[in-house]
């Protein structure tokens, strides 16, 4: 006698993870943004401390909404993110404009609807993302929040003649009178070292995570999408260094730190312009991650940048538990 022993696995189909068909959609799809990138999101958050909201049809993903979750009950941005939110396919031109904004709304719904429990929320959107009333109908804040967008960076030629005279100044001076040198691939503790000098002299503690902006340097460089410029002076001292990263829709100034004792130089104005140069053979728009602070804001838009809203979303609040679980996974994450 035979016995046909079957399986009970060989008629189970193997489950993929939202997080798995998102991995996949990532590979094709470039229209989605960096900060949303499965990569960036292993490096910025941890390969277990993210998720996704997806709304799909006929085997199609057509709006997703990467989270990251730190701590359960918490949603949060991750270290050196700008933007999440969500992300829709794009929609033929002959479309009503009555017809994508229904689906738009319903896309957000779902999303929203996918998110797991949580006492807290918080995400920044990007400033393509101009409709929030699906959140606001399940509960959401908006906080109107601004960055400073360089457009058409290609010509050159134009973004120097728009920028204030005194920035050109600057920038000439630098280079002309004090000697600084612009360089690419600056050593991550360098540039580390330098960034911490500018928080000193501002008498504030870096919020951020250096072990994740580490990491982000590395995987950036490896996937040809990051460096550090940095400029230094004929006696080999570095003045200041900033942490830039591109897409085709964008490159974005992410990070950047200055030694106080040689602040004078116009390095920083020097690099930012080589910067810009640089990546605009990759990208035809450079966004500053603009700041709140009056100075900083100011410098920006000294370089012609546009001022432009984006929207951080809200719900519910962070306990004192939950601050001090956050606080301490930062300090034993550095």
């Amino acid at each position: 006698m035979f016995f046909v022993c079957i399986s009970l696995f060989s008629f189970s189909k193997k489950i993929v993870t939202n997080k798995e068909k998102y991995r996949l959609l990532c590979q094709t799809e470039i229209d989605i943004p960096i900060f949303s990138q499965a990569w960036w999101l292993d490096a910025v958050c941890g390969e277990k401390n993210w998720d996704v909201s997806l709304v799909e049809a006929n085997d199609k993903i057509l709006a997703s909404m990467p989270y990251y979750q730190p701590h359960p009950g918490i949603i949060t941005m991750p270290s050196y993110t700008q933007t999440m939110g969500p992300w829709q396919t794009k929609e033929s031109a002959n479309s009503k404009y009555t017809t994508l904004l229904s689906k738009r709304q319903a896309f957000y719904k779902q999303l929203i609807a996918q998110l797991p429990r949580f006492t807290f929320f918080l995400q920044n959107f990007s400033y393509q993302v101009t409709d929030w009333l699906p959140f606001y109908w399940e509960g959401f804040r908006q906080t109107t929040r601004y960055t400073y967008i360089l457009h058409h960076i290609k010509n050159h030629q134009m973004i120097w003649e728009n920028m204030n005279s005194n920035l050109r100044g600057h920038i000439t001076q630098a280079s002309a009178k004090n000697g600084i040198i612009v360089k690419t691939g600056v050593p991550i503790d360098d540039f580390l070292s330098i960034q911490e000098k500018t928080f000193l002299r501002q008498n504030i503690k870096n919020k951020e995570n250096q072990s994740t902006l580490r990491t982000l340097i590395e995987v950036s460089r490896e996937r040809g999408q990051g460096e550090i410029w940095g400029g230094y002076d004929p006696e080999g001292r570095l003045h200041a260094a900033i942490f830039v990263v591109w897409e085709n829709f964008s490159a974005y100034n992410l990070a950047a730190g200055g030694d106080p004792a040689l602040r004078k130089s116009g390095a920083h104005s020097l690099i930012l312009w080589e910067a810009i140069r640089h990546v605009s053979q990759y990208t035809d728009t450079f966004d500053f991650e603009g700041s709140m602070i009056p100075g900083v804001e100011r410098f920006f838009r000294e370089f012609g940048a546009i001022q432009t809203p984006f929207f951080t979303i809200t719900k519910g609040k962070l306990s004192l538990l939950n601050r001090a679980c956050l606080k301490i996974g930062r300090i034993i994450n550095r």
